[in-house]
């Protein structure tokens, strides 16, 4: 067997041996996913993916701002890809990808170490696959979506210029997010971090250049932003595969026979965390349409509100990828012990941050909402929702992580039934609540019982052992 750290000659040299012969000690890194200590471990996965995620989100910060420049029309335009462009790195990064990092962290635990170079080609397929069907369904169905979406005569057009050279490059975007999804199967995140660093460095400069022109240069406009964003995917893209194909990061990418066992280990617990993720911009979608039935001040004061439950995102991300990868690995090494005190530890770290700053806003709104707006009626409804659902912020953090853990254990659906419950509450019962005349508060109130209810699921199916029984290694 070849084991995760060697060189690409042993990789090659050992491709012929059994899955099972063990010719040499663990490697540093197995070892430490498996035998390090938990907590240093976990934050040394977490913080390179936290820094990505908020790199990322700055990125997007100014991308907005030079659109914007542009005048309406555009500003319009962008924003009706974004949500478009926002499920799409949901279900490539925390969907397929974390199908993916389950897979090879798994594979890595049980010792597998042909099974989880093969899973790299398997996921470089996947991508382009997954790729190429958004290229072709924006392609094909983007005018009719962002009509759908309220897009008509100059906004339209923006929508469409951006798409196109946005989407053009999805085989890139896909190829990114599995390839860092594999890295993060193994415990290597720094790789993944020094690319959008680098990225990050070139976007920043790129876009107004391409958007605005210099000189004698004329920018393309809005079509210059998606140009700017497929150019770095498509080169990034590129390093990564070089990076993946010469084995230095402990897997080699090469052409193997692709195997219906291994898109299994994949998918299956890929597509339903690609569902997860689709139920909660679902939730998100029809609270906000509820919410809107108050007026726009209520709308106005809930979306400033709500957008702290976004900012949490990036923190629960990181973290959450870290657990799968222990709770992976150990589960993959037949260690279930361990993946549940990495799962419960992650699990109340989370929870006692997110509770912290839950609690903190609900005692003080103000020091969040006032940043948005001064107008009271605004400010009342944004302080309204602080109060009833940031006590709750913590049952909020519990579920993202035990949801991460589900998917290293290779048992998402639990994640899914927490979220079925939080879109039943919130969402099903939220909306029948305010049909029959109920305020703005049971309405909040409901959210934050939704948010509650998926905890107490998820806090049952791990103390029952539902997410630790082994899967198919």
């Amino acid at each position: 067997m070849t084991d995760i750290g060697t060189t690409p000659a042993e990789t090659l040299s050992g491709a012929a041996e059994s899955d099972r012969v063990e010719a040499k000690p663990a490697p540093p890194t197995r070892h430490a996913l498996l035998h390090g200590p938990i907590v240093p471990t976990m934050l040394r996965l977490a913080l390179p993916t936290i820094v990505v995620l908020v790199i990322q989100t700055a990125v997007g910060v100014a991308e907005t701002y030079y659109v914007s420049a542009l005048g309406t029309d555009a500003l319009v335009g962008a924003a009706l890809v974004l949500p478009v462009s926002m499920l799409m790195t949901m279900v490539a990064a925390g969907g397929i990808g974390g199908g993916v990092a389950a897979a090879v962290s798994r594979a890595v635990g049980a010792g597998r170490t042909r099974d989880a170079n093969a899973l790299v080609f398997h996921a470089l397929a996947l991508a382009i696959a997954f790729g190429l069907a958004f290229t072709l369904g924006l392609g094909l169905g983007g005018p009719a979506l962002y009509r759908l979406l309220g897009g008509t005569g100059g906004a339209l057009a923006a929508a469409l210029s951006y798409s196109g050279w946005l989407f053009a490059g999805a085989v890139p975007v896909w190829i990114i997010n599995l390839m860092s999804a594999v890295l993060r199967g193994i415990g290597n995140v720094r790789v993944p971090a020094l690319v959008t660093l680098v990225g990050a460095a070139i976007m920043i400069p790129l876009s107004p250049l391409l958007i605005f022109g210099i000189g004698s240069f004329q920018g393309f406009g809005v079509a210059g932003a998606g140009m700017a964003v497929s150019g770095y995917y498509t080169v990034a893209a590129g390093v990564l595969l070089a990076y993946m194909a010469r084995g230095r990061s402990g897997l080699t990418l090469r052409r193997v026979p692709l195997e219906g066992r291994l898109f299994r280990d994949i998918l299956g617990v890929g597509v339903v965390s690609a569902l997860s993720a689709l139920q909660l911009n679902l939730i998100t979608l029809l609270v906000t349409g509820a919410v809107g039935r108050f007026g726009t001040e209520a709308l106005a004061g809930f979306g400033m509100g709500s957008r702290l439950d976004y900012l949490l995102i990036p923190l629960l991300f990181g973290l959450g990828t870290a657990v799968l990868t222990l709770v992976g690995t150990a589960m993959g090494a037949g260690d279930a012990p361990r993946a549940r005190r990495a799962a419960w530890i992650g699990a109340l770290m989370a929870a006692g941050v997110t509770e912290t700053i839950g609690l903190g806003v609900a005692l003080w709104p103000a020091a969040w909402v006032d940043l948005f707006s001064h107008d009271p009626a605004v400010l009342a409804h944004g302080a309204h929702y602080l109060r009833t659902v940031g006590p709750v912020y913590g049952a909020v953090g519990l579920t993202f992580i035990l949801g991460f853990a589900s998917q290293g254990g290779g048992r998402p659906l639990w994640a899914f039934l927490a979220g079925t419950v939080r879109l039943i509450v919130a969402a099903g019962v939220g909306w029948l609540a305010v049909g029959l005349g109920a305020s703005l508060g049971v309405l909040f109130a409901l959210v934050a019982a939704a948010s509650v209810a998926s905890a107490a699921l998820c806090i049952t199916a791990a103390l029952t052992g539902a997410i630790w029984r082994p899967g198919r290694e």
